[in-house]
């Protein structure tokens, strides 16, 4: 048989109609046995997905001589009360089609470099006397430096090896040390959810070569500072399912649509109940369609619309009209009476930070991390329990109780030193309102000395 010939052997006569439109044909049913293979699998593996959420759906993988085949939800959760929607079913299309990232071709498997970078490396490495010298050359040289610097958010990656990456880093990093000081190195982890061997490895790092790490929170979006900050726990500390429970819900920083993909629903549930859901958010985004009200912010300008909501908090609450549940919950739970620095800094009179133990004399370890308050009922500056200088070193003394932390006794934070002002003190803040103010604005605070 020819060549041309065995490329036309499928080829053969079949039935057709009068009309040319059907073709009738007699056979077995060997074709199905493609969808049945399709869907065949040696064991089921129990697992589930980093896709950037921290939803941590269970997930059934099924898999077939050691290859995942395809992945369906667990629907295995404990059952809600009846006054609640359920979890299940937990899960979204980027979990159900997370194989085609294992094994996508444009999988990241090798490190990578930026290829002006790597251009300069490698040419450095030939003349300097070892790698530190090689990066020296690169970032002192204000031609090369722009070189590298000015192609970030270009793309241009070339493929590398592990030593070399490794000694870039390492170069790098040991050149800061070296010339600006270790504490010049900042970094961070992956998040501890991700996994505590990765997140621990490199923070363990950099606190060991005295440098600064960052929290993951610095890049993981949704889940901004603030709130573990002010309430002193993770942001969401509450279970998705507790929005159910809310009367009013601000989505701000957190797109729960995307970011919180299976317990999204508690978000559009809990609206057939009355609750009213605010979306505060520059773009249309996904936590917007399931809002009553979108407050279209500027881009870089969320913090000032939460100052001038905190601004009128404190008008309406304390200023104008002092609400006892306010001020109780003031003295409690925030840090708002903790006395403040006033520090000359660069010629000019700012608010600096925290007064601690340390600034009044005391010694003992994580002094300078006990923060102080002025007690109403002694009128003397005290040391609270709870703050961050007994995390570690007396973590008996680690609670919100209001008492002295030397003397048991039940203390009185006061949130403000008006009334007793022995001065007025000129500070300057920044500004960014206008140009008239060149950044600056002065505002005259009560101090004590």
């Amino acid at each position: 048989m020819s060549l041309l010939s065995q490329k036309f052997k499928f080829l053969r006569k079949k039935n057709v109609s009068p009309s040319g439109h059907q073709i009738t044909e007699d056979g077995g049913r060997e074709w199905e046995n493609f969808y049945r293979d399709r869907w065949s699998y040696d064991k089921v593996v129990r697992t589930t997905h980093g896709v950037n959420c921290t939803g941590s759906c269970s997930w059934n993988i099924y898999v077939k001589n050691g290859v995942v085949a395809w992945e369906n939800q667990a629907t295995d959760y404990p059952e809600t009360p009846d006054d609640m929607p359920d979890y299940e079913p937990r899960g979204c299309p980027r979990g159900a089609t997370f194989s085609w990232y294992l094994y996508s071709p444009l999988r990241v498997k090798y490190p990578y470099v930026r290829g002006e970078l790597a251009e300069l490396w490698r040419e450095a490495k030939k003349h300097a006397k070892n790698p530190i010298e090689a990066w020296k050359s690169i970032v002192e040289d204000p031609e090369k430096a722009k070189k590298y610097k000015s192609a970030r958010g270009m793309g241009g990656f070339v493929r590398s090896t592990w030593d070399e990456a490794t000694e870039i880093t390492a170069a790098s990093l040991l050149y800061t040390a070296k010339t600006y000081g270790p504490d010049r190195n900042a970094g961070f982890s992956v998040i501890p959810a991700m996994s505590m061997l990765s997140y621990a490895a490199g923070a363990r790092f950099l606190n060991l070569m005295g440098g600064s790490p960052l929290s993951f929170y610095d890049w993981y979006a949704d889940l901004p500072p603030s709130s573990p900050q002010v309430w002193g726990e993770q942001t969401d500390t509450p279970e998705s399912g507790d929005w159910y429970n809310a009367g009013y819900i601000m989505t701000w920083g957190s797109n729960v649509p995307l970011t919180r993909t299976p317990d999204a629903h508690f978000l559009t549930e809990v609206r057939y109940k009355g609750t009213k859901v605010v979306s505060v958010s520059p773009d249309y985004a996904e936590s917007t369609t399931s809002s009553d009200a979108w407050l279209n912010v500027k881009a870089g300008t969320d913090a000032a619309l939460a100052m001038a909501m905190g601004h009128v908090i404190l008008k309406e609450y304390y200023i104008d009209k002092e609400t006892p549940y306010f001020k109780e919950y003031a003295k409690e739970f925030t840090d708002m009476p903790f006395l403040v620095r006033v520090e000359d800094i660069n010629g000019t009179v700012q608010p600096g930070r925290f007064l601690n133990a340390k600034d009044l004399g005391r010694q003992e370890e994580g002094a300078d991390f006990q923060m102080v308050l002025i007690d109403e009922l002694t009128n003397e500056i005290v040391v609270p329990n709870g703050t961050m200088g007994e995390r570690h070193t007396n973590p008996q003394k680690w609670n919100l109780r209001l008492e002295n932390r030397d003397t048991g006794a039940k203390i009185d934070p006061r949130l403000s030193v008006f009334d007793q002002r022995e001065d007025v003190t000129v500070v300057k803040l920044p500004y960014f309102g206008d140009e008239e103010h060149e950044g600056v604005i002065e505002r005259a605070i009560p101090t004590i000395t």
